[in-house]
């Protein structure tokens, strides 16, 4: 039997997978319980001292930190057997990180691990997984969502946008979710009226109890591919909402129809193309095929949708824009994100 460094270069790559997906799954406990907040000032504790810092079980810390001891995450004094979490690498680990926290990334892992069987049998069988399997993905998106966008960054991609949302126009957030982004907009840009749909009952009642006091936002239950509004907004948002609808094209044309002349949509989606071939070289390709596979595309094909996924690519997309009658589309790039493009879109 061949054993570790002797393994042929492909076993070793395979055996390096096996190890990361571990590590992830842990990287993920780490963000969920704490561990990386509390050692995030980069302290030399014991398993029971960090266990104490974090409020959590010691036997539990214990094993945990030697997943992450040996997957180089964490130090580990050997003499003195206390660990700690090297600054450069808190950095990108934990709600106190200073840079993009991709810890909360890894938390992707466990929730779409769950439903590898459904997926098997629509490997064999066609058809798709209902949203409704997939427990946590909301709650999850949601806060990476809140992570990876940067509003006032968002906004400075259209000139004069900022301006005129000072003075007061009327913005829709399509596929808002709890509504958070639409409250923070809100509470910067008083004079304009903010309006989320969102086809989740429980997320739009979350929603209305968080907007209260607000005066300049409204919440309602409704699936974009459903709206009905012409000429109503004079900006309109989605963030990362369109890939996975039943109808994409038929979404972005009822946005088309809600947009006001001079009015501009910009759309925050996944950065890939549109080709395998155009994505073997794509940092991020391999998460982008898989949360596909296991969510976006699946969940589409459960309603007899499109099923795009989450790799349509901008050549796709750019050309599903256009269709729906948008004369200018720019696509931009933004430095704190690493997985998405912005596409500015416009119609005269």
């Amino acid at each position: 039997m061949v054993q570790g460094n002797d393994l042929p270069d492909f076993a070793q790559k395979m055996v390096d997978m096996l190890n990361k997906a571990g590590a992830a799954m842990m990287v993920s406990v780490g963000h969920r319980t704490g561990l990386f907040d509390a050692m995030h000032g980069g302290a030399w504790k014991s398993s029971a001292g960090w266990a104490r810092e974090a409020g959590l079980s010691e036997r539990y810390v214990r094993e945990w930190l030697g997943a992450m001891t040996t997957a180089g995450i964490v130090e580990i004094d050997r003499i003195a057997e206390t660990y700690r979490l090297p600054p450069e690498h808190a950095r990108f680990l934990g709600g106190n990180a200073d840079a993009v926290n991709l810890a909360a990334m890894m938390q992707w892992i466990g929730v779409l691990a769950p439903v590898e069987t459904e997926i098997v049998e629509c490997f064999r069988n066609g058809g798709g997984v209902p949203a409704a399997a997939f427990g946590r993905f909301r709650e999850v998106k949601a806060a990476e969502t809140e992570l990876s966008l940067d509003l006032d960054a968002t906004i400075a991609l259209s000139a004069g946008l900022r301006e005129r949302l000072i003075e007061g126009i009327d913005v829709l957030d399509v596929g808002c979710g709890g509504g958070r982004l639409v409250r923070e907009l809100a509470r910067l840009y008083p004079n304009s009226s903010f309006t989320g749909y969102d086809r989740s009952p429980r997320q739009i009642a979350e929603a209305r109890v968080q907007a209260e006091g607000l005066d300049n936002v409204r919440y309602a239950e409704l699936d974009g591919t459903a709206m009905t509004d012409h000429r109503a907004f004079d900006l309109i948002l989605t963030f990362d909402a369109v890939h996975g609808q039943r109808h994409p094209d038929a979404l972005l044309a009822r946005i088309r129809n809600a947009l006001r002349p001079r009015g501009v949509y910009i759309m925050q989606d996944i950065h890939a193309h549109s080709s395998h071939a155009g994505n073997v070289n794509h940092p991020l390709a391999p998460f982008i095929y898989t949360m596909s596979c296991m969510h976006c595309m699946t969940v589409s094909l459960s309603q007899n949708g499109a099923g795009l996924g989450s790799a349509w690519g901008v050549e796709l997309a750019q050309l599903l824009l256009a269709e729906a009658g948008f004369d200018s589309v720019a696509m931009h790039r933004l430095p704190h994100d690493l997985r998405n493009a912005y596409f500015v879109c416009r119609a005269n």
